[in-house]
């Protein structure tokens, strides 16, 4: 073993740390040196997003010193980005095992170093921690979670004073200043930082509520229909209040939560994970749509930014929708709503990332609205409005692992809006004798037949990263000249900024003459390296088998 991993955790068991902390680096160091290399091969990396890893001792893992020394590194980032200013700060957190800890870590260093600090008073999702920087005009927030990840994961989303999360050119500087805090004696703690902070809650809660049912857009088709029968659940997260009240407020009627999974638990015992991408995270709730003639299943995640829907086919069976098929029928929806009141111009725009499906486009195009392309992450979907605030007018965004959001209030993809708002597009659908799955085959007839799929693989630990970045390297090196039986005409390397106008990312694209699309990036918050296929026309579900099986098996 190299010895740097055990210079580093000898480190951990000086009296910098507590006495809990230094026991089990001792007893790593007297293991069999697996679990000590994993927890002290890397300090774990503040990237473009803030922290996300597993929870545990060392410098690879999230612990209240890894919190309080990322808290201290983009305190000293924010002070040098705003002089002289008398800064606000806005912090929350899901309901994960250690997030109530890491948030008031997170508030207590920020309040040492004068900071005001705005500290929710229980579970709040990401949406409203984004919704909170601009109601308090914050210059920065934080949000303590690892979104839809496992339960032994955590996280530290970082955010700047438009709400959304960190970009460029923040981003690499924020990276530097948190790489400069070595060690915990560097974390500055004031025996008078409780008086800077602010708990914040109901007052918060209500203005947040208020903006989503600014955005109502069939008031009168909800009154028409607000007994469409709906079970929503929270999967153990902070949705648990919100989203109910959200559809309560808008008219809905016909509610139906999972008393299991209303209990915030980070244990998230009732799921294999908490991840409405995953069929069987949604199980319960379509078990209780199937006894109480639901319409409708709703579930997000523990942050609740991301959101999974179900409904009834043709004939009367529950379907999962994908992301992609969400973001489409609420993009549909969304414009066909705006184009009726007249709010449609020349300045009216939509934006999604480069993996999400091409029939979002194709939707956008027929009401003449522009649809902007970005990288993967929501961020740089808030960061298109955030360019064209006060000269042109964001409609709706939305991206394929279940994020969507519209109106500005917000950056960041938002599942208690996209909770009502899909609601609220099944009573406009069932105005026209229409459900949500009629007005999906509806946009394929006139659209075309659009598939996606998204495939990963896991690959954990120092080997895994090192695999990962070898077969980047092998698909740029040699890469495919068929996508399934239709020849590759393009290929863009997102690694190359001057060629594509977006910021430089790893990510390769390869596009065939039958439009099928093949995109290949390692995740950005997790150990896998990800694939999504893109096919189109009638005999799409065959492209797609032949793709996936070149690709993915």
């Amino acid at each position: 073993m190299d010895t740097t991993y055990i210079n580093k955790a000898l480190e951990w068991t000086s009296p910098a740390y507590d006495e809990d902390t230094r026991m089990r680096v001792k007893a790593m160091l007297e293991g069999d040196g697996k679990e000590l290399e994993d927890a002290f091969y890397r300090n774990l990396e503040f990237g473009t997003g803030g922290l996300r890893g597993i929870m545990g001792v060392g410098t690879n893992r999230m612990n209240r010193y890894t919190v309080s020394m990322a808290t201290q590194g983009f305190a000293n980032y924010i002070q040098k980005a705003f002089p002289g200013d008398d800064i606000r700060v806005a912090v929350s957190y899901d309901s994960r095992n250690n997030s109530r800890e890491f948030a008031r870590i997170t508030a207590e260093v920020f309040a040492s170093n004068g900071f005001h600090v705005y500290l929710f008073d229980n579970i709040r999702p990401t949406p409203e921690l984004s919704f909170a920087i601009r109601y308090y005009k914050c210059h920065a927030g934080v949000m303590i979670t690892a979104s839809h990840n496992p339960k032994e994961y955590n996280g530290y989303k970082a955010y700047w004073q438009d709400g959304a999360q960190i970009t460029p050119p923040h981003d690499a500087n924020i990276i530097a200043e948190v790489g400069k805090v070595t060690g915990p004696e560097m974390v500055r703690h004031s025996a008078d930082a409780a008086g800077y902070i602010r708990i914040i809650g109901q007052e918060t809660d209500n203005a947040y509520l208020d903006a989503i049912l600014s955005l109502t857009l069939s008031p009168r088709s909800v009154e028409r229909h607000k007994d469409i029968g709906i079970v929503y659940t929270p999967l153990h997260g902070t949705g648990v209040r919100l989203v109910p009240m959200a559809l309560r407020r808008m008219g809905f009627e016909n509610i139906h939560t999972v008393p299991e999974q209303d209990m915030s638990d980070g244990n998230f015992p009732t799921v294999a994970s908490p991840n409405p991408e995953d069929p069987s995270a949604l199980s319960m709730a379509v078990e209780l749509a199937e006894k109480k003639g639901a319409d409708i299943v709703i579930a997000t995640d523990p942050d609740a930014d991301r959101v999974g829907v179900a409904v009834r086919d043709g004939k009367g069976r529950m379907v999962l929708l994908s992301g992609n098929q969400t973001a489409s029928v609420l993009t549909y929806y969304v414009l066909s709503r705006w184009k009726q009141e007249g709010r449609l111009t020349p300045d009216t725009y939509c934006v999604k990332t480069i993996v999400t499906t091409e029939l979002m486009r194709a939707i956008a195009d027929s009401f003449g609205v522009k649809m902007y392309d970005v990288l993967t992450g929501f961020k740089y979907i808030a960061e298109v409005v955030r360019e064209n605030e006060g000269r042109k007018t964001f409609v709706c965004g939305g991206e394929e692992s279940y994020g969507f959001n519209l109106g500005e209030f917000v950056r960041d993809k938002d599942a208690v809006v996209t909770s009502a708002i899909v609601a609220e597009c099944a009573a406009w659908a069932a105005d026209s004798d229409l459900t949500i799955y009629g007005l999906l085959e509806k946009l394929y007839a006139e659209y075309g037949l659009y598939r996606e799929k998204m495939v990963s693989m896991t690959m954990k630990g120092v080997d895994g990263v090192r695999k990962i970045r070898e077969m980047m390297q092998g698909y740029r090196n040699n890469p495919p000249e068929m996508l399934g039986d239709s020849r590759v005409v393009r290929i863009i390397d997102y690694n190359i900024p001057e060629k594509t106008g977006l910021p430089k990312s790893d990510v390769l694209q390869f596009f065939s003459e039958d439009g099928s699309v093949v995109t290949v990036r390692p995740s950005g918050t997790e150990p896998k390296i990800k694939f999504y296929f893109g096919t189109k026309g009638p005999d799409a579900d065959r492209k797609m088998e032949l793709l996936v099986r070149e690709f993915a098996d």
